[in-house]
């Protein structure tokens, strides 16, 4: 939910321009300060913000996208076979990217275009798997990871055509030709398919074409009992790469009916989930809200406020108020991922604001949650492990 200066919104953030007396609450009960969640190298994405806030050294633990969302669908990878997430896409008629999400496709909708390619472009060494909405996962037999795959969120308005795979090796050529053949093989699948004619007919973006990306093999990650001393954690959301991480890091996931990854999520059903867990023993919660993130791949600074709103008025107000009736003491941390700046559409690797609250945590003279504020909080800035070990310790 990070952001830059919103000319829609004043020139301020959503964050500041959001009406959230319980973030500004959480801010001044607490201690501030911002968090780098994307190490030098590496680009400004989901997993890897994710995996560093939890205290992960990525070049140790990091294999692609596709092989955290496989462990959150139950999907096994051997060591012969490369996972990657695969989006559905819709690409507009000049050939561009139009958008990462085929109009944010419905799970039911994109759940019969998988299965349709997957009997039609599923040759044995290709397999494809139905997930969430957009969100996808394709694995391939004997791959070579080191192909170069844009992430489709980073380059709306491009043509398709000069985003394609492209290999670092020449070993790895026949692989990014592959994947490439499979790009073009789906666009003639899906073109005509009864459920994008539908979308059309209903003046909505079909999901004309596949976009394998973050490709990667099985990742030896410990989880956070080992590293950290959690015994019983959990994760909530509805992203199966969050679930993913989730599920290597030794924390069980817990489904929410209702859960969607955008503005309309089930934000009350999360919140008592996180809730229950914590009466029935939790020692960790992870609580993810996706709304904000893909508000500002959409540009939409307005609706981008509204989700900060939601998250104040329908997690972080009535979180509060059931703490005070717990008989021992739950600490609190509450911080993005990573910005996704409305004027760009994508991620920014730019640091994020955060603020732990806690008993034995001395508040600082911070009074609002932002971006500028945090910057003054009296954590100032941390990175790597030395946030999640300040929160658990």
């Amino acid at each position: 939910m990070a952001d830059e200066p919103c000319p829609e919104l004043g020139g301020l953030t959503p964050i500041e321009a959001a009406d959230s007396p319980a973030l500004d609450e959480l801010a001044r009960r607490g201690r501030n300060g911002l968090l780098a969640t994307v190490p030098r190298g590496f680009a400004p994405g989901s997993e890897i913000a994710h995996l560093s806030l939890l205290g992960y050294n990525l070049p140790d633990v990091f294999e692609g996208r596709g092989t955290l969302e496989a462990a959150s669908m139950g999907i096994d990878i051997s060591p012969e076979e490369m996972a990657m997430r695969c989006n559905l896409i819709c690409i507009a008629p000049d050939g561009t990217i139009k958008n990462h999400s085929a109009g944010h496709i419905s799970s039911d909708e994109a759940s019969e275009l998988i299965t349709a390619l997957n009997d039609d472009l599923g040759d044995g060494r290709a397999e494809f798997f139905p997930g969430v909405s957009y969100r996808h996962l394709l694995k391939i037999k004997h791959g070579d990871k080191r192909i170069i795959c844009t992430p489709p969120h980073d380059v709306p308005g491009h043509p398709a055509e000069e985003e394609m795979v492209r290999a670092e090796t020449g070993e790895a050529q026949e692989t990014a030709d592959y994947i490439n053949g499979l790009i073009l093989r789906s666009q003639k699948v899906l073109a005509n398919h009864p459920v994008n004619l539908k979308r059309m007919a209903e003046g909505k973006d079909p999901a004309n074409s596949i976009w394998p990306w973050s490709p990667g093999y099985k990742p030896a990650m410990k989880t956070m009992g080992e590293l950290f001393g959690v015994k019983d954690g959990v994760v909530i959301s509805a992203v199966d790469l969050i679930m993913g991480i989730g599920v290597y890091a030794g924390l069980k996931p817990i489904v929410v009916d209702g859960a969607t990854g955008l503005y309309d999520t089930n934000y009350e059903g999360k919140l008592k989930a996180a809730i229950d867990a914590l009466h029935d023993g939790a020692d960790f919660v992870f609580l993810h809200i996706e709304a904000s993130d893909e508000a500002g791949h959409e540009g939409d600074a307005i609706l981008k406020k509204k989700t900060v709103e939601n998250l104040d008025h329908r997690i972080v107000r009535p979180l509060l108020e059931a703490l005070k009736d717990f008989d021992e003491e739950v600490a609190v941390a509450l911080l993005p991922d990573h910005p996704t700046p409305c004027n760009i559409r994508t991620h920014s690797s730019e640091p994020v604001p955060f603020v732990i609250m806690r008993s034995d945590v001395t508040p600082d003279n911070v009074n609002k949650y932002s971006e500028k504020a945090a910057a003054q909080g009296g954590y100032g800035l941390l990175k790597d492990d030395e946030f999640i070990k300040e929160f658990l310790r």
